[in-house]
């Protein structure tokens, strides 16, 4: 059996990455109270709370399986950094972009905070192109 061995860098960005699931189940939270209805909401808030959780929880789980991939891809500074927290940065962009900019009673539209969702899809393109490409012409 291979022993993996992450990098002091894949370790803390995993810690953090594991530590922010409370975050992602206080949003659970927050989407149960809004569909037992103790949390009035517009069908236009519920939609985006649904895609903010949604987001989170998927990214973080990406984010934790980009860090493996990332060792093991041999890419070097700044690359390797820009691979390693592509996704992790999503994670928080995207999903606060979703909550933020519906927040507000009765909201029907999103307001100025939907700009962190397009830059979490930023973030996430860059990290994946980077971390796709590391992986594709790295050793092995």
């Amino acid at each position: 059996m291979t022993e993996i061995v992450l990098s002091a860098e894949a370790r803390f960005t995993a810690g953090i990455l594991l530590l922010s699931i409370v975050a992602v189940e206080s949003g659970g939270l927050y989407m149960l109270r809004i569909v037992t209805r103790r949390q009035p909401a517009s069908g236009f808030q519920i939609s985006f709370s649904r895609a903010g959780h949604a987001h989170a929880g998927v990214l973080v789980v990406f984010g934790l399986v980009c860090q493996l991939y990332a060792d093991a891809s041999g890419l070097g500074q700044p690359l390797a950094s820009i691979a390693r927290s592509g996704v992790p940065l999503a994670a928080i962009l995207m999903p606060a972009g979703f909550f933020l900019s519906s927040a507000g009673a009765g909201r029907t539209e999103p307001n100025r905070f939907i700009w962190l969702v397009y830059a979490g899809a930023v973030s996430l393109t860059v990290g994946v192109i980077t971390l796709g490409i590391g992986v594709l012409t790295g050793p092995g």
